[in-house]
């Protein structure tokens, strides 16, 4: 079943290639959605895929790439939304 969650990871997340780093996971899982930095040294974005896939995309997100600390992921259900492809990184 496809399922889209909205996620807000806190900590060392950004100037780290978090985002390139959720995109090359996102592509490996078959994700599609967004990401994005936020003006609050977070980072931000929607992931869209089966729910295993799903599952698999935000344990990474939560251990995140090398020189990455995540303290927290936060994570809320949102409505699929059709016609997406790939997944993005939003500036």
């Amino acid at each position: 079943m496809t399922q889209r969650i909205y996620f807000l990871a806190h900590g060392r997340v950004q100037g780290v290639s978090y985002r390139y780093f959720a995109q090359k996971k996102a592509a490996e899982h078959g994700i599609t959605g967004w990401c994005r930095n936020t003006d609050h040294g977070k980072v931000e974005g929607e992931a869209q895929g089966d729910e295993d896939s799903i599952k698999l995309f935000l344990k990474e997100l939560d251990r995140g790439p090398t020189h990455a600390h995540v303290v927290r992921l936060d994570k809320e259900p949102r409505d699929v939304q059709e016609g997406e492809d790939r997944f993005e990184i939003r500036r």
